[in-house]
């Protein structure tokens, strides 16, 4: 007990708790099946807020188009997905059985070959990570190695997802165009429709999450971490140190990409579609608010980002259908103005120094209070009272009369 205390003191994982604890009991059984399947939703972007952390909050590396990573997991996973939900038995009423509708529709009458490694589970999981991080590693190693960053980086990024939007709209035949895949059912022959598949995969959800941000931590407490953080504050200095600084951002990028990967993959399982509109640039740049509302230092912070922010799009969605917008928008601005380093600034300036004074100010008054002294010892009480003996005549008793 006492080293795991100490092992989550040192790597500061008491916020973590609280965060798995709220995920894991409090919110299981505050919420009904429909509001627990949107929070795992939102967990899904929560991944990506956790990558850009990493990415924009340690590595100083602000992308524009995370979603391009958070749509090819999820296509991967959809893809998957779709292969099982056309078995020749479910498709016999198509022109073709044994291929997607969408396919069908655009009159292809074969399954293309690069769609039939995904019938295979264990290489679409790998295809979730794998994918994302070796567009990331081609975009990163052309720019990095390059000495382009900053502001042309992110420009880079958001003509990224445009183009992969554009490209995934227009082949539709392939990709499903902008409908995406949809009518995703079963997961081996397990229904994820079901209230308790939506259960588990909520859990399964908050794990990897979990895992997620304990991986994160620690590569920030490391060296690897140490050396993030100098490239951001001081990039000459840390490659004048002998360190090839394009390496590391390639490695951050990387990291960031599979992450995001990770969380279109789980999105696709709890939601049941994946479409080319969580891939272009609006979604992209909603991912980097999560992060910016969270705190782009926190990680913990970037999960309650992407918690609060979806849960005011559907709340305000739901309420204010017609002005929904502008009151997110308002949101937006007014969390960023107002606090600068996110919901995690506020935690670390203003109420952790509350606490701390206000415990301090408690220990000074129960140490200034004076203690009761203790009392004396009882010592034996003599009579004051000089009572003459009185000698009774014999035969009688000790009674007065």
């Amino acid at each position: 007990m006492n080293t795991l205390k100490a092992w989550i003191t040192r790597y500061q994982l008491a916020s973590l708790v609280l965060l798995t604890v709220l995920l894991a009991v409090v919110l299981p059984l505050a919420l009904d099946i429909f509001r627990l399947n949107l929070v795992g939703k939102y967990l899904t972007y929560a991944f990506v807020a956790i990558g850009l952390v990493m990415l924009w909050g340690y590595g100083g590396i602000l992308s524009l188009g995370q979603g391009v990573f958070f749509g090819l997991g999820g296509y991967a996973m959809a893809m998957f997905l779709k292969l099982e939900a056309s078995d020749p038995e479910s498709t016999k009423i198509q022109s073709t059985p044994g291929i997607p509708d969408f396919m069908d529709w655009n009159q292809i009458t074969e399954l293309p070959t690069f769609w039939l490694p995904f019938k295979s589970l264990p290489f679409a999981l790998a295809a979730v990570v794998v994918v994302p991080m070796l567009l990331a590693w081609i975009v990163s190693f052309a720019m990095f190695k390059r000495r382009v960053g900053g502001v042309y980086f992110a420009i880079i990024t958001q003509a990224v997802a445009l183009i992969l939007t554009v490209a995934i709209i227009g082949q539709q035949g392939y990709t499903g165009g902008v409908n995406g895949m949809t009518d995703l059912k079963t997961l081996m022959g397990w229904d994820v429709r079901t209230d308790s598949a939506k259960y588990i995969l909520y859990y399964v959800c908050v794990a990897i999450l979990v895992l997620a941000i304990v991986l994160c931590r620690w590569i920030q407490t490391s060296k690897l971490g140490t050396l993030l953080l100098a490239m951001r504050d001081k990039e000459d200095r840390v490659r004048f140190s002998g360190y090839d600084v394009a390496d590391f951002r390639i490695f951050v990028f990387c990291l960031a990409a599979a992450l995001s990967g990770i969380g279109g993959a789980l999105f696709t399982l709890q939601v049941g579609f994946m479409s080319p509109s969580f891939v272009g640039i609006v979604p992209s740049i909603e991912m980097v608010i999560f992060a910016a509302v969270g705190g782009r230092m926190s990680l913990v912070g970037a999960v309650y980002g992407a918690l609060l922010v979806n849960a005011g799009k559907t709340f305000f969605s739901e309420s204010f259908p017609d002005a929904w917008l502008f009151l997110m928008a308002a949101l937006f601005i007014g969390v960023t103005m107002a606090f600068p380093m996110g919901l995690a600034g506020v935690w670390e300036s203003k109420i952790v120094p509350w606490w701390k004074s206000r415990q301090a100010a408690l220990r000074a008054a129960s140490a200034a209070r004076p203690s009761a002294p203790s009392p004396a010892p009882h010592a034996p009480v003599k009579s004051t009272t000089n009572t003459p003996s009185v000698k009774l005549p014999e035969g009688t008793s000790g009674q007065s009369v």
